[in-house]
């Protein structure tokens, strides 16, 4: 869609800038893979510049306003260069950089403007229109590739809102190609392969003759990093070891010495790269070859090639190569050769298998520095022997996400995969350098031996019986929960995407048979029936013989991140024994994700346990600085954000926020922090010990690959009295040992250019998601039954007591009990239905008025206890029998009542009297 409509200000910016006879042009722009972006400046006068009041603006999205200006300073140098780079770009990019800065950058679709002042001096696009998802012309796009201007183009181009053909002043290159990158008007290689030869003379070259003399190869290589004799026109005779010319490998094939020719010093290389394909060779074709030494990507090779004859064939018999190496840099020494490893390999890395056919090799699997040694010396010093260890395998084609995947030596599929931890023999091949890695160019198929088994469940010693999980869902976005709603913000592009997506994570959550599981990188919609955590619990309960729920955090929104973690639950355990809560409160308003935590009590012992989830900010460096930025210690960058997050988790878990005051507490989640750096260090000081680290005593551990190495992003850290109930402990290894190709995705790219070759989906736990799930086996204790603090009075009490017994007598003792008499003691007795017996304050049963057994044989009341917390115990009767006291019983045989019946008739009223007033 073009969008033409211009701002007053816009305008009257454009009639302020015609064309001037610019001094300071752009003359590279790399749109690469992630934040590998950068805009190189050069100077085309005689006389240094300096930069101060020049500025860089880029235009997104067919905006006339600029997204983001830069303010370049310092000095560009005459006939010299300036590189703008992101200062998340990759190492390459940024050691040829002058300035570099995170913000927003610019797309394949953005425009940029170069400016002194308010004088435009150069630009790239087209200001005011958005060309879609780039600018193309005659086949050269701006997305996703590198450009560099024309040499012969000394002028900006002023007029930003014209129309852009990038044809028309840039030359091409591949994707995260920076080996120009601050050497404007220099040979960088891989350009011309040889044409026909025309020198640019009348006269024709003289015809090669094979066997005369020729040029060393070991005098090409050197023993230094570069050739001695780089930009010199040289005739070789040399041994094709490896063929490589297709147009979708390198153009190109690789050579060795002949015998005779090879010299006695280990430091120079033997081999050496012709890029020409325009005369077919063989393996094994000995060639002779007159062309031009070059150094193409810090790699010596030979160029502009002008003649080639083949004079025959030779054997070149592979050079044995054991790795380690003492350093790096000893790989030089067979640069371009054909070798042997005498050791197979261990796969360490297969990011790039589907995209590139590369495979990561070294010689037992590599640990990040920082997880298993301390940041700074030491983590660099281990990471430095790590080098030392690894070679990259490389099948030498070019052709981006081809149809079929180079590796294994069968088909790979989503049943027969390579997982990282497994072995390679029968290796042997070229050594080469390329995009900052010596590489291996197989010239015999590679045997791939299964060393790390799948499992089908997480391997537990089982004395446990509770299991508690941490899973990162890579992304779970529902759409509108109701099979609409694609694209999301994230995850699945599509319906069937999702489908996809959920049936993995499904076999992944069943298989865990955990009671309670923590998440992270789920969809932040809230609790409601369509939402992310609703749908997946839904869908894992589907298909699960347990049946779980989620804890509902009662808000639209936990903090303002697009995902959020989460908690589930199997109800058949577990019930929720406290207040979910959550804080947003700094550190947790940003970066950090805010906290979340619930209490549970298991339902067969009443064991009680707070579990918390954290999803600490990532190491990425985009907008980082001061003392987020990457201080080179290994940590990366946000790692003071990290630990600030860290130590304030510890601090509100301190607080039970749950409510509940039980001391067993899990912290679970992504804390995007290897096992020895500063976050987790914090989180042992506050009392909370990194669970697997104690089961194994050492942090080797792994959760997660990153360029080849692997360490434990995910963790379980636990408070000292559950930790002492921690039987066993795993990272169920589902994920980060499989290739990403093995997704739930349609499309290898993110373009969705290139779709997935048959057969590498299945709905199984296996790269379910990028970080492998940590579970936890714990052995509960069965708790005390709780106590009732309210007195109990025993039922069935009774008492006897003669007629006539004296008021305040205390005729026998309440049997009570009281639970918690030491907290809150019995203080009295409540009687209704009697005003003849009372309890005191100790329990004694007392006369309280007459008694007289022809009025009363049984007097029946209730009695209530109450401590002095005010618990009251039920109403329970009692029964107080009256005893009848006859006069004179000894006396039987005398009759009296003749003279004393008198006083029985005088004594009658008084007693009907008596009774009455009672």
């Amino acid at each position: 869609m073009i969008k033409t409509k211009f701002t007053p200000l816009a305008l009257l910016v454009a009639a302020a800038t015609a064309p001037v006879q610019a001094q300071v042009i752009m003359s590279e722009y790399i749109e690469g893979s992630s934040n590998n972006k950068a805009v190189e400046l050069f100077n085309t006068s005689e006389n240094a510049i300096s930069l101060d009041g020049y500025t860089l603006s880029y235009y997104s999205n067919g905006n006339t306003d600029p997204s983001n200006t830069i303010e370049l300073s310092g000095e560009i140098a005459a006939g010299g260069t300036y590189v703008i780079a992101n200062s998340s770009a990759v190492d390459a990019v940024l050691s040829a950089a002058q300035l570099t800065t995170g913000g927003s950058w610019y797309n394949g679709d953005d425009a940029i403007v170069l400016r002194n002042g308010d004088t435009v001096l150069d630009s790239f696009g087209q200001v005011g229109v958005d060309p879609g998802s780039n600018w193309e012309g005659n086949g050269v796009v701006t997305k996703d590739k590198t450009l560099r201007r024309n040499i012969d183009i000394t002028t900006g181009r002023t007029t930003f809102d014209a129309t852009f053909d990038p044809s028309a002043e840039w030359t091409q290159f591949d994707k995260d190609d920076f080996s120009g990158l601050g050497s404007h008007g220099t040979d960088t290689g891989g350009g011309d392969d040889g044409g026909d030869g025309d020198d640019g003379g009348d006269d024709t070259p003289a015809p090669l003759v094979c066997g005369d003399a020729a040029t060393a190869i070991n005098a090409i290589q050197g023993n230094a990093d570069e050739s001695p004799l780089k930009d010199q026109v040289v005739t070789i005779e040399a041994v094709v070891t490896a063929d490589l010319q297709e147009d979708n490998q390198l153009k190109g094939f690789f050579v060795q010495s002949l015998a005779n020719d090879m010299d006695d010093d280990s430091m120079t290389s033997e081999g050496l790269f012709v890029y020409y394909k325009d005369v077919d060779v063989n393996v094994g074709d000995q060639v002779r070859i007159q062309g031009t030494v070059q150094e193409f990507y810090n790699a010596t090779q030979l160029g502009n090639v002008t003649q080639l004859a083949i004079c025959g064939s030779a054997e070149v018999q592979a050079q044995m190569l054991t790795l380690p190496v003492s350093e790096v840099s000893d790989l030089e020494a067979v640069e371009g050769m054909l070798v042997r490893l005498s050791n197979n390999m261990v796969v360490t890395d297969t990011y790039n298998l589907g995209r590139y056919g590369e495979v990561g090799l070294a010689t037992e699997r590599l640990y990040q520095g920082t997880q298993v040694a301390l940041p700074g010396e030491a983590a660099n010093t281990y990471e430095a022997e790590n080098a030392k260890k690894y070679l990259q395998m490389d099948d030498g084609s070019t052709v981006q996400y081809p149809a079929t995947v180079p590796y294994p030596s069968t088909t790979l599929d989503a049943y027969n995969t390579v997982r990282l931890g497994d072995t390679v023999s029968n290796l042997e091949g070229v050594i080469t350098y390329s995009f900052s890695k010596y590489r291996l160019h197989p010239t015999q198929a590679p045997a791939f031996i299964n060393s790390n088994e799948r499992t089908e469940q997480p391997e537990l010693k089982g004395e446990g019986d509770l299991r508690i999980a941490s899973f990162n869902v890579l992304n779970y976005f529902n759409g509108d929960g109701q099979g609409a709603g694609f694209p999301t913000e994230r995850g699945a592009k599509t319906a069937e995407e999702f489908a996809r997506q959920e049936d993995k994570l499904v076999s992944a959550i069943t298989a865990l048979d955990a009671d309670v599981i923590g998440l992270m990188e789920i969809e932040n919609d809230g609790y409601g029936e369509h939402s992310a955590i609703a749908s997946l619990v839904a869908a894992v309960n589907a298909e699960s013989a347990n049946t779980y729920a989620y804890v509902d955090f009662k808000a639209p929104k936990v903090g303002g991140d697009v995902i959020v973690t989460g908690i589930m639950y199997r109800t058949d355990t577990v019930e929720e024994a406290g207040e979910a809560a959550f804080t947003t409160e700094a550190p947790f308003d940003y970066y950090n994700r805010p906290p979340i935590a619930q209490s549970f009590r298991k339902l067969d012992n009443h064991e009680e346990f707070t579990v918390a989830v954290t999803h600490l900010k990532s190491k990425g460096c985009r907008s980082s600085k001061d003392d987020n930025a990457d201080l080179g210690d290994g940590q990366a960058c946000w790692n003071a954000v990290r630990t600030q997050g860290a130590n304030a988790f510890a601090d509100w878990l301190a607080t039970n926020p749950t409510g509940n005051d039980d001391a067993d507490v899990i912290l679970v989640g992504d804390m995007n922090a290897y096992a020895m750096e500063d976050p987790m260090r914090a989180l042992e000081a506050k009392g909370l010990s990194n669970v697997m680290t104690h089961l194994d005593g050492n942090t080797v551990s792994y959760s997660y690959n990153f360029s080849g190495r692997m360490g434990s992003l995910d963790h379980a850290v636990a408070s000292a009295s559950l930790l002492a109930k921690v039987t066993d402990a795993t990272d169920w290894h589902i994920n980060a040992d499989e290739p990403r190709l093995l997704d739930y995705n349609l499309y290898q790219d993110y373009d969705r250019k290139y779709a997935k070759p048959e057969g590498l989906y299945a709905d199984h736990a296996y790269r379910a998601s990028d970080h492998d799930p940590v579970i936890v086996e714990i052995k509960t204790e069965a708790a005390e039954p709780p106590v009732d603090p309210r007195p109990v009075i025993e039922a069935g009490q009774s008492f006897d007591v003669a007629e006539n017994t004296p008021i305040n007598t205390a005729i026998g003792m309440l049997k009570f009990s009281d639970a918690d008499a030491d907290e809150t003691p019995v203080e009295r007795f409540i009687v209704t239905g009697t005003s003849a017996i009372s309890v005191n304050e100790v329990g004694q049963i007392v006369v309280a008025g007459e008694l007289d057994y022809e009025f009363d044989n049984r007097i029946e009341f209730m009695v209530q206890a109450q401590d002095s917390a005010g618990n009251l115990s039920e109403q329970v009767q009692v029964v107080v029998n009256v005893i009848d006291v006859k006069q004179g019983d000894d006396n039987d045989d005398d009759d009296d009542s003749g003279s004393l019946g008198w006083l029985a008739l005088f004594a009658a009223p008084m007693a009907l009297l008596r009774r009455r007033t009672k």
